[in-house]
């Protein structure tokens, strides 16, 4: 396979699995943050010196390239080990011990455990490691870093218990009482355990968490959501509105996975897919009633977010003059020649603000595209303006970008408003 048959090939800037394919042999399965840039860098002219000469080979040997597309790169991860599993392309094999890598695994107890081991700890033919029974086994995921981050977001949405977690049902009593920490274990008083070990959750509902984290390990995110939509709309019926609360809470954190730590991991893998990484700026203000008034600028490079890099700008002028605040932001933001300037400016509005923000660049000599996310009366995404064809393939990007905005002059607004109240209370007027 070469660049120009690769040309015909449509390729996503979005997440997820990529496969090298040989007629309908899988060659490779791989995963990245964007298909388009992760597929593009295997036709590097630098290619044997930053894969070697085996990638090479697979690369030749291909007539084709298919992928499958995913919300998060957490899911593209998931999903990954699960085909390699499944599959076992020849090309995923890469000479080195893969007893060393790391599994997934939930215990078979009343409580089951997830829990990471070694792969050479573990007895597949009998589901055993020297300490546990097992149920499932995950894996083996290659790259500690990215399986550490992918249990961090995973244990957020559903939290589970781990080796640490003692079970409440196998502590001793002792005048009637439990013996032990009756607050429960670190993580479950933060929020991470489920409090099996204090007796907080049954073993029937604890048995669905399980579940649910396994069709997320599977790559089955649909079934995962249909299952939990099912579940929220039951509870509501039955009138258990705080049970359906927290499962439309789980619902939301599952289409808005968070994955900032694991994007910038995937981007960064391999030699890098771009030596230039394209930057997205995303300006946002909020207030109250004119007061506290907060700019900010988010910025995504190559589908990332890098908070490092956002700003904030107190507004000086009139806070409920949106128009006026964007005028005031930008025009902080060019006096500042030392940050590295967008390929792309992402504005939260209509033409007004377009207009503003082309008006302000010019005067400042400075050109590049400008699009602005319209919201609906709710605030949620409805179109882009100035989306252009050449643009559309950064259209989550330029989402992204603008949520991150929205979300960051919230919390600086917060901050603001918080500040002024402290300070009103102790030097009144």
């Amino acid at each position: 396979m070469n660049r120009q048959s690769l040309q015909t090939i449509r390729l996503p800037d979005a997440p997820g699995v990529y496969f090298f394919m040989r007629g309908k042999t899988i060659l490779y399965i791989g995963k990245a943050s964007s298909l388009r840039s992760r597929v593009h860098s295997y036709f590097a002219d630098d290619l044997i010196l930053t894969r070697g000469p085996r990638i090479v080979d697979m690369v030749t040997k291909a007539t084709d390239v298919k992928v499958q597309k995913t919300d998060s790169v957490l899911e593209a991860l998931l999903l990954e080990a699960e085909l390699i599993k499944k599959h076992q392309p020849p090309y995923n094999t890469d000479g080195k011990d893969d007893k060393s890598y790391n599994c997934v695994t939930i215990t078979d107890e009343d409580f089951p455990r997830v829990v990471v081991v070694r792969s050479r700890e573990v007895d597949f033919s009998s589901l055993q490691t020297n300490n546990f029974k097992l149920k499932t086994i995950f894996g083996p995921f290659p790259h500690g870093y990215e399986l550490k981050e992918a249990l961090k977001i995973i244990r957020r949405i559903f939290p589970y218990r781990d080796e640490k977690c003692m079970y409440h049902g196998a502590r001793s009593m002792e005048h009637g009482a439990w013996r032990g920490n009756k607050r429960g274990c670190f993580n479950y008083q933060i929020g991470l355990c489920p409090g099996v070990c204090v007796g907080a959750i049954s073993r029937q509902e604890y048995a669905r968490t399980i579940r649910r984290i396994t069709l997320l390990f599977r790559g089955k995110k649909i079934a995962l959501l249909r299952e939990l939509s099912r579940d929220m709309r039951e509870a509501a019926k039955r009138q258990e509105f705080e049970r359906a609360g927290g499962l439309k809470r789980t619902l939301f954190a599952l289409r808005h996975i968070q994955d900032v730590a694991l994007m910038k991991r995937a981007g960064a893998e391999g030699h890098g897919a771009l030596a230039r990484r394209y930057r997205i700026e995303a300006y946002d203000a909020a207030h109250l009633g004119g007061k506290s008034a907060v700019g900010v600028m988010a910025v995504v490079a190559d589908g990332a977010p890098l908070p490092s890099e956002y700003r904030t700008f107190n507004i000086r002028g009139k806070g409920n003059d949106d128009v006026g605040s964007l005028t005031e932001i930008l025009a902080r933001r060019l006096r500042h020649p030392e940050w590295k300037f967008a390929d792309l400016v992402v504005v939260d509005g209509g033409a007004p603000h377009v207009t503003a923000a082309r008006r302000a660049l010019a005067l400042l000599g400075r050109t590049v595209p400008i699009v602005a996310v319209v919201k609906d009366e709710r605030h949620k995404p409805k179109g882009i303006l100035g989306l252009t064809p050449a643009l559309k393939c950064h259209e989550r990007e330029i989402l992204l970008a603008n949520a991150e905005a929205h979300r960051f002059s919230l919390k600086r607004h917060r901050t603001r408003s918080r500040r002024t109240f402290l300070l009103s209370a102790e030097y009144p007027a």
